[in-house]
């Protein structure tokens, strides 16, 4: 059984879908990035997940539970950090993580967590108004991680994080999915899910218009390829660009740079400078995620941080009851 699994799911608000007929699969230690340009559906996914709004046909499924009818014994197995998650000022961190565990239940080890998301017993002890916008951050990480939770849903996750920050969660995310819980997040940062996803998910105007590894995405899609190699003398251009699948060519302080109809022609190219001089090195890069979302999403951007789905914000407030 999946962790999460949605057959059909669909959401709209009056005459605009939000979230269209949405088919997902994500398994148990699964790392699974959900991406999207604004207004893309992926707040209503994460919403109607999570009970917070009803889908208006379809169905979900998440731990093995319908969240219309058994949100409760969900929530008391997921841990939550949504985008810009609000504290209380006058609480401490150590105050937040044990009305957490007291909310869920259990017996929270308030200690190790703040430790796993790098705050000290001391930042523990103070009032979170004194906290600057990382280790608010920080700390409502540890809040989702509370309990040890079978899924983990982020929203953000590295939002207000320096770059230790940004890397120290990205370890800790891994270290959970080691651990056998499923991670379900949504990031702007397109590096930051490239690092540490084992599938993407992509979104555009509520339909999923991509799904898979890194891998797969860029084999359905042909993008082209560019590779660069250093050599000891540079040959003339000319030679190379008569080379099938080679489009441009550019030649610079001993670095030969070739733009290519896909990645078949690197060999050849590669080939031809082997036979004229001494190939010192090779840099060869696959298409990085950003190309392949703006490929799927008609050349989207990422979505800002705090930024919100126009889809969902020009819709009226459904509450759910």
């Amino acid at each position: 059984m999946s962790v999460i699994e949605t057959n059909d799911l669909t959401k709209t608000f009056g005459e605009l879908t939000a979230v269209d007929g949405l088919d997902l699969a994500i398994e148990e230690g699964e790392i699974y990035g959900f991406l999207g340009p604004n207004g893309a559906g992926k707040s209503t996914t994460i919403n109607m997940l999570l009970d917070l709004i009803r889908p208006s046909s379809g169905s979900a499924s998440v731990l093995g539970h319908d969240p219309t009818t058994e949100a409760k014994q969900i929530r008391k197995r997921i841990g939550i950090l949504p985008e810009g998650a609000e504290l209380y000022d006058r609480l401490t961190g150590r105050e937040h993580l044990s009305w957490i565990a007291k909310t869920k239940g259990v017996d929270g080890d308030i200690d190790a967590t703040l430790e796993q998301v790098g705050l000290s017993g001391e930042d523990g002890e103070r009032p979170v108004e004194g906290y600057s916008k990382g280790m608010q951050q920080r700390l409502a990480f540890g809040m989702a991680l509370i309990g040890d939770p079978d899924l983990l849903v982020l929203d953000e996750p590295s939002s207000g994080l320096d770059p230790t920050g940004m890397q120290e969660m990205r370890d800790i995310i891994r270290e959970e999915a080691e651990q056998g819980r499923t991670v379900f997040f949504s990031s702007h940062i397109l590096g930051e899910v490239e690092a540490v996803c084992d599938r993407v998910g992509i979104m555009n105007e509520g339909e999923l218009v991509a799904e898979g590894t890194l891998d797969e995405l860029r084999g359905d899609l042909d993008l082209g390829a560019s590779i660069a190699v250093e050599v000891a003398d540079t040959p003339g251009a000319d030679a190379l660009t008569r080379l099938d699948g080679v489009e441009s060519v550019t030649i610079e302080d001993g670095v030969v740079e070739a733009s290519l109809a896909g990645p078949a022609a690197k060999i050849r190219v590669v080939n031809a400078l082997d036979e004229r001089t001494v190939v010192r090195d090779i840099i060869s890069e696959d298409t990085s995620l950003e190309q392949l979302f703006n490929t799927y999403t008609g050349n989207g951007e990422a979505e800002a941080p705090g930024g919100e789905e126009t889809a969902e914000t020009a819709a009226k407030t459904e509450v759910v009851q």
